[in-house]
């Protein structure tokens, strides 16, 4: 099977019900494909198989539709973030060279396919419909770039079989099915959320989407539509547990990427979804799916989890030796899930036969759960001790007054570099003798920064996550306040 294959089936079965939902657009099975099959006759007289075909659309059923037709016709999707600054876009663009470019403006120098999103599906490529030859389960469908910061972030490409498979190791997880309704809040620029909606889509289940991430209207939304699964980046998690309101019955599956809850989002989150199972995933943009945390596998405070169903992970020295269990060392993981090269950029990645290491530094224990000591390229040098910010980060997040923080290093003649930790938190409630206390329980003191600040305001990435580069580039300006 392939991206988009069950589509006319499903339209057959189930033509009168909503496939998508979109600010309240509501859009039947019947529409959606009827737009997809127009959509292909065009893509497929305008570009060559194998194309690449740039996507710069905001959230909408029309985005959903054209990445559709894009995957069933053969062609790539290369899905572009409208948020990007226009030096990212424009350096996308010439790394991408696509064939064609499916925006709303004609600001592009690119033979473009141009939407109007304010329009009905019936408005797209108005004529026939046409049924395109189904594609190579191996064949590249999809083009996405990672949450990087600075620069134009890294595109990596994926084929069919790598979302199938996913799809079908996501059943074994969770028992998705066609007759949920699947909330994803968040951009479809971003990988978690675009992977919703198709799987979504692809099984037959309904799927909730929204133009811009507003936390008052998804969660009435949610309660409003009934949805029975979210996913939600914990800061957005976060977001919405703040609405106020009566527990939403519906929800049994509450799904999240992107760094560890919080302690209060725990705590919440059964309060609001009293009947949802919760699970965190570690993974990332080569690697999909790697491990998952339920609460259902007691699995220990410390590790990111099991294995995901059809997963392998081994710890590997530099040398690609397998080492015990509990010694720390790079993190080689083997899935069907893996991506299949980059499209734009590099990474630092380690490939062994069929596994892949892209540079995370762990442990498994006996159980079999892992523990994330940090990225190679994020280790700092101070006093002779290599240091994982991610491994002081953990511990200062876990302080009731902070949200966030972003610790790293800064030249040091006595250290070799000196520690920084900028934190969010509440104004007033947090002050770097209370921190340095607070992070010595469980650090040893080579590992508790001594200078901690708040910068002018939290920055984070297009998908949620701390923006490490920047919080960096405000503490070097002297845009930080020092906390006493």
């Amino acid at each position: 099977m392939t991206i988009g294959s069950t589509l006319r089936s499903l339209a057959a079965s189930k033509p009168d019900v909503n496939a998508i939902i979109c600010d309240g657009a509501q859009i039947t099975w019947s529409q959606l494909s009827a737009c997809v099959q127009r959509l292909a006759r065009e893509l497929c007289s305008s570009t060559p198989p194998g194309a690449g075909i740039a996507i710069h659309l905001p959230n909408s059923p029309h985005f959903l539709a054209v990445f559709l037709a894009v995957a069933m016709t053969g062609r790539q999707a290369q899905v572009l973030d409208t948020d990007w600054p226009p030096s990212h876009l424009k350096d996308a663009l010439k790394g991408l060279s696509p064939n064609l470019l499916v925006c709303e403006g004609t600001d592009f120098s690119y033979q473009s396919l141009l939407i109007d999103i304010d329009k009905p599906l019936a408005h797209i490529c108005p004529g026939e419909i046409f049924e395109p030859e189904s594609p190579d389960a191996l064949a590249p469908f999809y083009v996405g770039f990672t949450s990087g910061s600075t620069g134009i972030p890294k595109g990596y490409r994926r084929n069919h079989l790598s979302w199938v498979a996913s799809f079908a190791a996501d059943a074994h997880e969770f028992g998705i099915g066609s007759n949920d309704i699947v909330a994803a809040p968040g951009s479809m620029s971003h990988s978690l959320f675009l992977y919703a909606a198709i799987h979504a889509l692809h099984i037959g289940a309904s799927v909730i989407l929204f133009r811009r991430f507003r936390p008052d209207v998804v969660m009435a939304e949610i309660c409003d539509r009934g949805a029975s699964v979210l996913y939600a980046a914990p800061t957005q998690l976060a977001l919405l547990l703040d609405v106020s309101g009566a527990p939403i019955q519906t929800m049994r599956t509450v799904l999240s990427s992107g760094s560890k809850w919080s302690s209060v989002i725990s705590e919440k989150t059964p309060e609001r979804f009293p009947n949802a199972d919760f699970a965190e995933f570690y993974g990332a943009s080569e690697l999909s799916f790697v491990t998952v945390r339920k609460i259902a596998d007691k699995c220990p405070e410390a590790s990111v989890g099991r294995a995901f169903h059809g997963v392998s992970i081994k710890i590997r020295d530099s040398g690609g030796d397998e080492l015990p269990i509990g010694d720390t060392g790079r993190i080689f993981v083997s899935s069907p899930f893996l991506f299949t090269d980059y499209a734009i950029g590099s990474g630092d990645l380690v490939r062994r036969n069929d596994e892949l290491c892209i540079g995370d530094i762990g442990y498994l224990d006996r159980d079999g759960f892992l523990y994330l000591e940090g990225r190679e390229n994020r280790m700092i040098v101070t006093s002779g001790k290599n240091v994982f910010p991610e491994q002081i980060e953990r511990v200062l997040n876990s302080h009731p007054s902070v949200k966030a923080s972003a610790v790293f290093g800064i030249p040091d003649r006595r250290r070799g570099e000196r520690l920084v930790a900028l934190v969010h938190g509440e104004p007033g409630s947090l002050s770097a003798s209370e921190l340095m206390r607070y992070a010595r329980r469980d650090l040893s003191l080579p590992f508790v920064p001594r200078i901690y600040a708040k910068p002018p305001e939290w920055r984070s990435t297009a998908s949620g996550k701390t923006d490490f580069a920047g919080l960096k580039a405000d503490w070097l300006s002297g845009a930080c306040e020092v906390l006493e």
